[in-house]
């Protein structure tokens, strides 16, 4: 899969689609007019690099993702643990948890998440 990650701006912008579609580009202009103060051109300009990185598709005026929203960050969280921990995900709880302390609660998920897996 092309690069798939988004910057602030990218993110507003599929957060929008995500949370509208599917819907018409038409809609999407007037969203982004409203919502990010963007001229036409900005969003079909936009709206085809994310197109282009099999993010969404527009077909016949209408824009949906090929992706969910959680299956998008999945993927980019995959990708952030390849990137910088080598993909050791023990690697990065160990870096993720020097800085901040789990929680009673959140340990109690993260071993019941563990323990489903060891049933599959």
């Amino acid at each position: 899969m092309a690069d798939i990650k988004l910057g602030l701006i990218e993110s507003r912008f599929a957060d929008i689609i995500w949370e509208s579609e599917p819907l018409a580009t038409k809609k999407l202009v007037s969203l982004c007019e409203k919502q990010l103060n963007w001229k036409r051109t900005t969003t079909y300009t936009v709206l085809k690099k994310l197109c282009e990185r099999g993010i969404f598709k527009t077909e016949n005026s209408i824009v949906t993702s090929t992706m969910s929203k959680e299956e998008f960050y999945a993927i980019q969280s995959e990708q952030f643990v390849d990137e910088t921990f080598k993909g050791s995900l023990p690697a990065f709880i160990a870096a993720f948890t020097k800085r901040k302390n789990l929680t009673e609660k959140e340990i109690d998920e993260i071993k019941q998440m563990i323990d489903s897996f060891k049933g599959d």
